[in-house]
C-alpha cells in the first residue's frame, strides 16, 4: 500500500513539472507568435535576429528581464509591490492542475492520465481560482502609488467581474447540457460527434463566454486596463524586471487557459470530427499521443484568434464596454439559462 501510494506520489510530480515546463515554454513561445503575426498584419518584419526566425527571442527576453536590474520606487508599498505580480503568476499557472493534455499514455505498465488531478468539479476548481487574479491586479495598481496604476487596477477588477457573471451563467448552461462540472465528464460528453460539441448546442453560450474571456484576459478590443494612450501602460507602470515580466507572462498563461477552455467546452477536446478515435482499436499510447496533438491543435488555434482580434479591432470606450457587460450579456446570459433549463426539463 506505501508503495503504491510512492508511486502516485512521484507519477503526480512528474506530471506537475512535465506540466508546467510545458506551459511556461509555451507562454514564452506565445510572445514571439504575437510578434510575428502583429508584424505581418502591420506589412514589417517581427524579431528576426535570435536565431532562424527569431526562434531564441523569447529565451533572449527572459535572460534580459533576469538579469536587469530590480528597481523598486522609494514611495510604493513594498510589501504589496512584491506580492502583486507573484499572486498573478500564481493563480495563472494553478487552473492547470484540472485541465487535461489529452487522455492518457501507458507507461512501465501503468495508465496515466494526462491530467494532474481529475477533480469532480474541476470546471468550478479552475474559474474559482482564474478568479484570485483581480487581486494580483487591484494590489500592484494600489501598492505602486500612482494614479495611472491605480486606475489601470480599479478598471480591470470592476470588467473582471463584470463579464464573470456572465460568463458564470454560460458556463452554467453547460453544466445543464452535461450533466457534469468535470473537465473529461465534459470532452467525453461531445467526443462521439460533432452534433454534440457545445459549439452547435449552446451558439449563444459560446458567444458569451469567448467575449467575456477577452475582458477577462484584458485583451482588445477590451484591454482598458492597459490602454497605453489614457494611462500609460494600466495596473504595472512602475513594474519592470523580473516583477513585470511575471505580469506579462501570466497574462500570456491566462490566454492559453482560455483557448484551453474553449477547446475542452465548446469543441469537444480531443474529439476529432466526424471520427471516434475509441472505435478504431488504437493502443492507448496512440490514443493518447493523436489526444495530445488534436487539442493542441485546437488550442493553438484559438490562441492565434486572440492574437488575430487585437491587431485588428480597436477599442471600446470604458462606458461601452460596461454597458455591453450589464445591460446585454447579463440578460442575454439569463435567457439562454433559462431557455436551456426549460428545453432539458420538457425533454
Amino acid at each position: 500500500m506505501t508503495s503504491i501510494l510512492l508511486d502516485d506520489i512521484l507519477i503526480s510530480l512528474g506530471k506537475t513539472v512535465v506540466f508546467f515546463v510545458i506551459i511556461l515554454t509555451a507562454a514564452a513561445y506565445y510572445t514571439l507568435a504575437e510578434r510575428r503575426f502583429a508584424s505581418f498584419f502591420q506589412n514589417r518584419k517581427g524579431p528576426n535576429r535570435a536565431g532562424i526566425f527569431g526562434i531564441f527571442q523569447p529565451l533572449a527576453d527572459g535572460l534580459k528581464f533576469i538579469f536587469k536590474e530590480e528597481v523598486i520606487p522609494t514611495n510604493v508599498n513594498k510589501v504589496f509591490y512584491i506580492l502583486g505580480p507573484a499572486i498573478m503568476i500564481t493563480v495563472s499557472l494553478i487552473p492547470w492542475a484540472a485541465i487535461p493534455f489529452g487522455d492518457a499514455l501507458e507507461i512501465a505498465g501503468k495508465i496515466i492520465p494526462l491530467q494532474i488531478v481529475d477533480l469532480n468539479a474541476g470546471i468550478l476548481f479552475m474559474i474559482g481560482v482564474s478568479s484570485l487574479g483581480v487581486y494580483g491586479i487591484i494590489l500592484g495598481g494600489w501598492a505602486s502609488n500612482n494614479k495611472f496604476s491605480l486606475m489601470g487596477g480599479v478598471r480591470a477588477s470592476a470588467q473582471m467581474i463584470s463579464y464573470e457573471i456572465s460568463m458564470g451563467l454560460a458556463l452554467t448552461a453547460i453544466f445543464l447540457v452535461t450533466g457534469g462540472v468535470g473537465t473529461r465528464e465534459i470532452i467525453m460528453k461531445q467526443i462521439t460527434s460533432p452534433w454534440h460539441w457545445n459549439i452547435i448546442i449552446q451558439p449563444l453560450g459560446f458567444i458569451i463566454f469567448f467575449t467575456s474571456m477577452l475582458a477577462e484576459t484584458n485583451r482588445n478590443p477590451f484591454d482598458l486596463a492597459e490602454a497605453e494612450s489614457e494611462l500609460l501602460v494600466g495596473y504595472h507602470t512602475e513594474y519592470g524586471g523580473f516583477k513585470y515580466s511575471l505580469y506579462m507572462v501570466a497574462e500570456y498563461i491566462n490566454l492559453i487557459t482560455a483557448s484551453a477552455l474553449i477547446s475542452l467546452l465548446y469543441f469537444g477536446g480531443w474529439g476529432i470530427p466526424f471520427v471516434n478515435i475509441y472505435d478504431m482499436g488504437l493502443s492507448t499510447n496512440a490514443i493518447g499521443i493523436i489526444s495530445i496533438l488534436v487539442f493542441g491543435l485546437k488550442t493553438g488555434f484559438f490562441a492565434f484568434v486572440f492574437i488575430w482580434i487585437r491587431w485588428t479591432l480597436p477599442r471600446f470606450r470604458y462606458d461601452q464596454l460596461m454597458n455591453l457587460g450589464w445591460k446585454i450579456f447579463l440578460p442575454l446570459a439569463l435567457l439562454n439559462l433559462m431557455v436551456t433549463a426549460l428545453v432539458i426539463v420538457l425533454l
